[in-house]
């Protein structure tokens, strides 16, 4: 067990939007260190979105963001023997950091030209409330649902 929760770090907001959140997708969208690359993506991606659906490409991209973020998840624990899947409450951060990485894969798994077409496409999908990212949070719920009896056994 850890003596002491790490501090979190402080990131730098985006130039274009300059917000935190961005950076923080950025991030998880980055491969080999290249957030140059990244960030060309994403801001390519939101051009799509705006061109495509007329509003505030951010605003969209957060209701994406927020469509995707799941509530509770289901934990794997041992108890007696058998493994029971724990329904628990999801803290802020980790809600925010698995909506992004669900966003990024389901956007990579698409098929289409080019990453920020990609991930255009899943985002106007998610704040639409359809697209894989979404039915991945839905699945999620209804195992935490379906596993509500074992409720009970949370650490």
């Amino acid at each position: 067990m850890r003596k002491h929760k790490p501090k979190p770090r402080v990131l730098a907001p985006d130039p274009r939007y300059s917000d935190t959140l961005v950076t923080r997708f950025v991030n998880n969208l980055m491969w080999d260190g290249k957030k140059g690359v990244a960030f060309g993506i994403f801001y390519d991606a939101l051009d799509i979105v705006k061109s495509r659906t007329n509003e505030d490409e951010l605003q969209v991209w957060k209701k994406a963001l927020n469509n995707v973020m799941p509530q509770v998840e289901v934990r794997s624990r041992r108890i007696g023997g058998a493994t029971f899947q724990i329904p628990t409450e999801l803290p802020a951060s980790r809600k925010i950091s698995i909506g992004m990485k669900w966003l990024i894969k389901y956007a990579r798994a698409r098929s289409g030209k080019g990453m920020a077409e990609k991930l255009a496409a899943e985002v106007i999908a998610a704040s639409k409330g359809e697209g894989q990212a979404v039915k991945k949070r839905e699945d999620t719920h209804k195992m935490a649902e379906a596993n509500r009896a074992f409720a009970h056994f949370r650490a």
